[in-house]
């Protein structure tokens, strides 16, 4: 059977290009994002076989839903998770994806984070992913895995990097909790620098190369590996290999 898949932060970047990876791979993908018609654009475009430049796709393609939802909203989530198993029955695979960065990377000192920036932030990348996954919980398939995007920036010092930084510890903090207290498999995955609209785009990977990190991850990987740690590229590439 094709897995259900429900993806935040959806519509642009590693979201967007995780979901076309799992389409791809014959899954049902639930996509949301804050602009609602970001998620319409979206889903079409997955529907069609592609990105919006790509008018070819997969025999195997799956299919593609969507909802506007803000992370910051709990009862979003609620309807949104109430609204996948609707469509599609359990969920196989949540990817907590959704964040924000305000003033960007290196412009954004922690010593002249506002407090208005920095509430925002946490509540939209921890606090987000705290509800993400207390919403999916009731819908989970036996076997579900959730995943939560990180990086290098979660555990090391760089400057300009302010509430962005703090907030991704606390995701990470967020998903060893889970992982812990629940039956499903949560675990972090670092793709390492990408290019996105939140990190800039110099010296980066694109977000398709690492999609299918996140697909091995949620699929694949051994679950004793992926709960309540962190696996990256170098895990991928030698289990792949």
């Amino acid at each position: 059977m094709d897995p259900t898949v429900a993806i935040t932060g959806a519509t642009s970047g590693i979201g967007r290009a995780v979901a076309e990876a799992f389409v791809d791979e014959g899954a049902f993908v639930a996509v949301s994002g804050r602009d609602g018609d970001a998620v319409d654009r979206t889903v079409a475009a997955l529907n069609e076989g592609g990105s919006e430049e790509d008018e070819g796709g997969s025999e195997n393609a799956g299919v593609a839903w969507g909802a506007r939802v803000d992370v910051r909203d709990e009862f979003d989530l609620e309807r949104f998770f109430e609204g996948v198993a609707r469509e599609a029955g359990p969920i196989d695979a949540v990817f907590a994806n959704a964040a924000v960065f305000h003033g960007g990377p290196g412009e954004s000192p922690t010593d002249e984070t506002s407090y208005a920036d920095y509430d925002d932030t946490m509540r939209t990348n921890a606090r987000g992913v705290f509800a993400t996954v207390s919403e999916a919980v009731p819908h989970l398939a036996e076997d579900a895995r959730i995943v939560v995007p990180s990086g290098g920036i979660a555990r090391e010092s760089r400057p300009g990097m302010g509430a962005y930084a703090v907030s991704k510890a606390a995701a990470e903090a967020v998903a060893r909790g889970f992982a812990a207290d629940l039956d499903a498999t949560v675990g972090v995955v670092d793709p390492g620098l990408v290019a996105t609209d939140l990190t800039g785009k110099e010296r980066a990977r694109d977000p398709e190369s690492v999609a299918p990190l996140f697909v091995w991850a949620a699929t694949e990987a051994p679950a004793e590996d992926l709960n309540g740690e962190r696996l990256g590229l170098r895990e991928w590439k030698s289990a792949t290999r």
